[in-house]
């Protein structure tokens, strides 16, 4: 406890530039040391060293020179790729920007530059980023040393991130060889704008033995000139249109033109195709290249047309149109026998293909203007009237034929109601006219214009209209969905029919002659009673007047109102009623018959023993 001092004795020293290791001579703090005690280390040492003991202590070889590290490691530098992301926050073209640099590690003193490839025209400030020292790796003064450096790793330095991601050779081999185990190396991240900038390498091509001025030279003014046509009868509107192909042999170029004749109808745009370099083959062309828009270039084309692609009886397609060539020129025959050694120039003889008939559909008819006329819309884009039979018009100039009908109608009120049918034999149309009757509630006047009407049934493929052979007494005709039936007919309509009587069908005629006799059997009788009472006629107009004078005292009478009456009951209108409707009516009417004029007024309008003429009888009652 009283001891103070711990020193111990020297034990290492240097001998004429050797180191050499000595016993001590004293112990710790200078205490007293025993020389023949040993530890049974020593011990043990020395039962191995038997021939040391016997033939004395070996020369050892003299240690190697000492060399510092400034001179081992000199030039030795340590290389890693790396690069870092640098936010570009005002630009619309780039977010980001990715910078490589070159991390170098100087292994003489531990110090690091990191250094960054100058790019052309980046406008960027490049080169040293960091000149070389030692690099700072925390806030308590530690700095980088070699073994902090691997690949795929990040390292930080001055706030910047850099990843590392690949070394040169030599780092790897010094790094292994100091027990250093490195991650597999990355790829290099480049900067995406900059490699959108890039202009591609030009790459140089030798000249070719083709000489384009020789070939202009030698062949200016000359030209191949190919007969050809292009038959587009298969789409919509095409047709066999021929055209003349030319190919200068100075540049290789083909024109296309037009052939135009005289009165043809076109246009005059002589060119087709103007003189240009046609395409053959293209490289990996693909369906939504724009041809028709961008020029092509020799990067698109893998062949070009040429001289030996033309040839009479083939085709050939020129910008999506198929040509064939049916004969050339002389020059082009020469040219080619020449050149190639062709000798068959056989023309091909080329046939227009007839036109396909497309069969013509006429649409149904809608109902209006005549038929005839709607029809010319379907043949011409400028339609034509129909045209007319000018014989029959001058021939049956103002010959109308004319028929009474009525209505069949469920309604009462219609079944009153009387019609002209005027048939007009100039040009086969029918009117319809209804004569207005005073207080009938309806107005009457034009019913139908003058018009051809279609029969029943009828299509527009076979379209049959009324002629007056349909129009017999008690017939029903269909007029645009209204029926009438005839109910009588002009005298004009026989004496025409029996003019023409081969015109008709027998029916017809007899039809009217049925209808028409009794009424001409009545009229003879009133014709031969007239001619027997001739010399009675003044006694009939004196018996009328005293009959007016008579009536005179019957106040109550409607002279008006008889004369409807009469004519409203001769429904055919033949003027001679029965005797025995005759005087019902009269009585309706209240009319005087038992007055002694009125009476013999009576028998002397009388036509024969049951018929009575009642227009003599009503100029009794003047209106």
């Amino acid at each position: 406890p009283q001891k103070t001092s711990f020193h111990r004795s020297q034990t290492l020293g240097y001998k004429n530039g050797f180191a050499f290791s000595r016993l001590p001579t004293v112990g710790i703090g200078g205490e007293r040391l025993y020389v023949n005690q040993l530890s049974q280390a020593e011990l043990d040492e020395l039962s191995k060293k038997g021939p040391t003991l016997s033939y004395g202590q070996t020369k050892r070889a003299p240690p190697l020179g000492f060399v510092p590290a400034h001179v081992a490691f000199d030039k030795k530098i340590l290389k890693f790729d790396a690069y870092f992301q640098e936010d570009v926050p005002f630009s619309a073209e780039e977010h980001y920007r990715i910078r490589q640099v070159a991390i170098y590690y100087y292994l003489e003193d531990d110090t690091m530059s990191v250094i960054e490839p100058v790019v052309q025209n980046s406008g960027l400030l490049q080169g040293k980023l960091l000149r070389r020292h030692r690099m700072p790796k925390n806030d308590r003064g530690d700095h980088y040393h070699w073994k902090d450096l691997n690949r795929g790793m990040n390292i930080t330095m001055y706030g910047r991130t850099y990843r590392i991601v690949d070394c040169d050779l030599f780092t790897q081999v010094f790094l292994e060889s100091q027990g250093i185990e490195l991650n597999p190396p990355e790829k290099m991240v480049f900067d995406p704008y900059t490699e959108l900038r890039r202009m591609p390498v030009r790459k140089y091509e030798p000249p070719s033995d083709f000489d384009p001025l020789k070939q202009f030279l030698t062949y200016d003014k000359q030209v191949l000139r190919f007969y050809a046509t292009w038959d587009d009868t298969n789409n919509i509107f095409g047709e066999n249109r021929p055209y003349i192909i030319h190919y200068y042999l100075a540049d290789n170029t083909v024109e296309v033109r037009e052939v135009y004749q005289q009165n043809d109808g076109r246009d005059p745009f002589p060119i087709l195709i103007k003189r240009q370099r046609l395409p053959k083959t293209f490289v990996d062309k693909k369906k939504t290249f724009p041809s028709c828009v961008l020029e092509i270039s020799d990067q698109e084309v893998l062949e070009w047309y040429t001289a030996k692609d033309f040839a009479v009886g083939k085709s050939t397609t020129l910008l999506g149109r198929t040509f064939f060539i049916y004969d050339c020129d002389e020059f082009t025959r020469n040219f080619y026998r020449d050149k190639f050694g062709i000798t068959d120039f056989q023309p091909v003889e080329i046939k227009k293909k007839p036109p396909e008939e497309v069969p013509q559909v006429i649409p149904p008819y809608n109902g209006f203007g005549i038929l005839e006329d709607s029809l010319q819309n379907c043949f011409s884009l400028l339609p034509k009237p129909p045209r007319k039979d000018v014989i029959k018009m001058l021939e049956n100039d103002h010959k109308v034929l004319r028929y009474q009908m009525v209505l069949e109608s469920p309604n009462p009120e219609d079944r009153k109601r009387r019609f002209i049918l005027s048939y007009f034999l100039s040009n086969d149309m029918i009117s319809i006219y209804e004569p207005p009757v005073p207080n009938s509630g309806i107005i009457g006047g034009k019913y139908l214009g003058k018009t051809r009407v279609s029969k029943p049934g009828s299509t527009t493929e076979n379209m049959t209209y009324y002629e007056p052979s349909d129009f017999t007494i008690g017939s029903t005709i269909e007029v645009f969905g209204h029926r009438f039936v005839i109910t009588d007919a002009d005298k004009y309509v026989l004496n025409y029919m029996e003019s023409n009587a081969e015109s008709f069908p027998a029916a017809t005629l007899q039809s009217l002659r049925d209808h028409f006799h009794p009424r001409q059997v009545v009229k003879e009788t009133a014709n031969s009673d007239n001619s027997t009472l001739g010399t009675s006629r003044q006694e009939l107009d004196e018996l009328i007047v005293q009959v007016q004078e008579e009536l005179k005292l019957h106040k109550y009478l409607n002279n008006k109102n008889i004369w409807e009456a009469f004519f409203q009951c001769d429904k055919d209108g033949s003027g001679v009623l029965d005797k025995a409707k005759f005087l019902a009516l009269c009585d309706s009417l209240s009319v005087p018959t038992n007055d002694l004029l009125v009476n013999k007024l009576i028998d002397l309008c009388s036509c024969g023993e049951d018929k009575i003429n009642y227009h003599d009888f009503l100029k009794a009652f003047p209106l």
